[in-house]
């Protein structure tokens, strides 16, 4: 993989899975985690940086990338943000982690802020990218969140219908989707759509359609249940100000609703800010840090 030759390539055996990921680097660990239908090379043009100061941990999702997809069930919790975020918790322990920086992007995102309540302890900043937490976007979606976030409400339909319409012609649908959210139309490098387009097979798109109808379910529970306690770890929220996050909803007011320490602003990108803007991602992070 370009920019992360060195980068080295393990896998990791969680409760009820495999969790591919790679490593490089010294100093204070992170954790990247990446979005939907993306796999851990988004990072690419990043994490080498990264791991000029830090060790970083590049990890794909359950049911993404070259990670496990274990079967699931009609609680659809085998693909919970929480059953995700114990993989994550698992994997930084075995590594010998006790705490460590956490950033998500997208679905990666949401699995982070699972992570940041449930293993609170070991988290020591939080960084959210292009989301704002689920339950509030779900709570507001009005015209303009639905044509621009239709795949929440297509993906979450029952087996088979979204698997099999996909399945018809996943290239063309991952091309569409991932071309949809980004500011430029180069976005994503071509040795970057290869993986996505490799991992996208049809255990994946299975998988990622049960990541979705647990975002509808049994996620939000695990959210009401807990809704009044807040996040205490620094906290940054960055979008994209091409994007439809940073248009449809007040970011920082809904991180302050779940976080007590809450940073963020908007990077002149879509939708895919490390790959359309490394750069500004990059100050942005290590500023979050030098001032948590």
């Amino acid at each position: 993989m370009p920019n992360l030759e060195r980068f080295s390539k393990q896998t990791f055996t969680a409760r009820d899975t495999n969790i591919a990921y790679r490593i490089a680097g010294c100093g204070p660990p992170i954790l990247l985690l990446h979005g939907y239908p993306q796999t851990m090379f988004m990072w690419h043009l990043v994490a080498d940086k990264l791991a000029s100061e830090f060790t970083v941990v590049l990890a794909d999702l359950r049911g993404y990338g070259d990670s496990g997809k274990p079967p699931t069930d009609s609680s659809h919790s085998p693909y919970s943000k929480r059953s995700m975020a114990n993989d994550m918790a698992q994997l930084m322990d075995d590594l010998g982690h006790e705490s460590f920086h956490l950033v998500g992007h997208d679905r990666g995102g949401r699995v982070a802020h699972r992570l940041a309540r449930d293993h609170s302890a070991h988290i020591q900043s939080l960084t959210v990218l292009d989301i704002a937490p689920t339950a509030a976007m779900y709570a507001a979606t009005d015209m303009a969140f639905a044509r621009a976030y239709y795949h929440w409400f297509f993906l979450i339909q029952p087996a088979p219908l979204p698997e099999t319409l996909i399945g018809g012609n996943p290239e063309f649908y991952l091309r569409r989707k991932i071309g949809s959210w980004g500011n430029i139309s180069d976005a994503h490098s071509p040795e970057a759509m290869a993986d996505y387009l490799r991992c996208f097979t049809p255990e994946t798109i299975h998988a990622s359609c049960e990541d979705y109808r647990a975002a509808a379910t049994i996620d939000l529970i695990h959210d009401a249940d807990d809704a009044d306690k807040k996040l205490t770890m620094p906290v940054m929220a960055l979008w994209g100000d091409k994007g439809v996050v940073g248009k449809t909803y007040d970011v920082i007011a809904e991180w302050e609703k779940v976080a007590e320490n809450v940073v963020g602003s908007a990077a002149p990108s879509g939708h895919f800010i490390p790959e359309e803007a490394p750069d500004v991602f990059l100050q942005a992070f290590y500023s979050f840090l030098r001032s948590s």
